[in-house]
């Protein structure tokens, strides 16, 4: 009953313009195992809807082709991920890109280094992946991008590598064919953000940035994520909110971030943050019935 009061207040309060409009364009992600749950796509989420595909640690190459190959066939770009150090060798890399290419038509692919500590083989990060060349033909390309630094890559808590790391996609997509662009972490604080993404651009680095955004979930939910996936000052937002009584039951929702955002666009229309990458946390349909009730309405 709580889902479905969730789902129906927000389709009856008037779209914000501004963040219909910031949501133009959005994508959102799933697992081979969370897209079992879903019968069509189709009923979820608009055509042409990129979604990108995470491929975890243990995860079979032929679950991820096979859930980009439905995608594709219910009218959504599947985008999978390509974490290097997952991958053993250059032959299975072109064995992976040939499989998605052959029976998925994929032509878009996250590029990143993989959320493991020890590479499984040749690869160990993002930048010998797009410097390999198997890349070739494909028409976009995103890498990873990180607001809040990340610990994994720079352990003194600064932003030196990840800094070092852009600068070197940036000049790799001034000599690459495909459409490139930033994938970030989610994040909950809209200020910081704003602060990142303004320093990139003074620093020579104007790639679009995909805005990682959580999705609606339960607070202990989006806690546990949080932690787990190395979000840093902002998850100050979701402690503050578990201290409030009145909110520490309700489901967070990610209107307030969003619409801070898009406001800030609304009015910086040279802002380079073009686009929403939601990380379902609470579920792909709360996250779809979301971005349904915020979205611009079908012509």
């Amino acid at each position: 009953m709580a889902l479905l009061g969730f789902r129906s207040s927000p389709a009856r309060a008037p779209k914000d313009a501004a963040v219909a409009d910031f949501l133009q364009g959005h994508s959102i992600e799933v697992m081979p195992r969370t897209a079992e749950k879903v019968e069509d796509f189709r009923s979820l989420l608009p055509a042409g809807t990129r979604v990108y595909i995470a491929h975890i640690e243990g995860t079979d190459i032929a679950d991820m082709v096979a859930t980009a190959a439905r995608l594709r066939a219910e009218g959504m770009e599947p985008m999978p991920h390509f974490p290097a150090r997952l991958i053993a060798d250059r032959a299975t890399l072109d064995d992976w890109v040939a499989r998605y290419r052959g029976e998925a038509d994929v032509r878009q692919g996250l590029i990143l280094a993989g959320g493991v500590s020890e590479p499984a083989g040749e690869f160990h990060d993002s930048m010998q992946l797009l410097g390999s060349g198997a890349f070739d033909g494909f028409t976009r390309l995103h890498v990873a991008g990180h607001p809040e630094g990340n610990r994994d890559i720079d352990l003194d808590g600064s932003m030196k590598n990840v800094s070092d790391a852009l600068e070197w996609k940036q000049k790799f997509s001034e000599r690459a064919d495909a459409e490139m662009a930033i994938a970030t972490q989610f994040c909950f604080e809209a200020g910081p953000v704003i602060e990142w993404a303004d320093a990139l651009r003074e620093a020579g680095i104007d790639l679009p940035i995909h805005i990682g955004v959580a999705g609606p979930a339960k607070l202990q939910t989006l806690i546990k994520f949080a932690i787990a996936c190395g979000v840093g000052p902002s998850l100050r937002v979701l402690q503050k909110r578990a201290t409030d009584v009145t909110k520490l039951l309700l489901p967070y929702e990610p209107t307030e971030f969003v619409g801070h955002l898009a406001r800030h666009k609304a009015a910086h229309p040279e802002f380079n943050i073009e686009a929403v990458h939601v990380f379902p946390l609470g579920g792909i349909k709360t996250s779809a019935a979301w971005l349904s009730a915020h979205s611009k309405d079908k012509e």
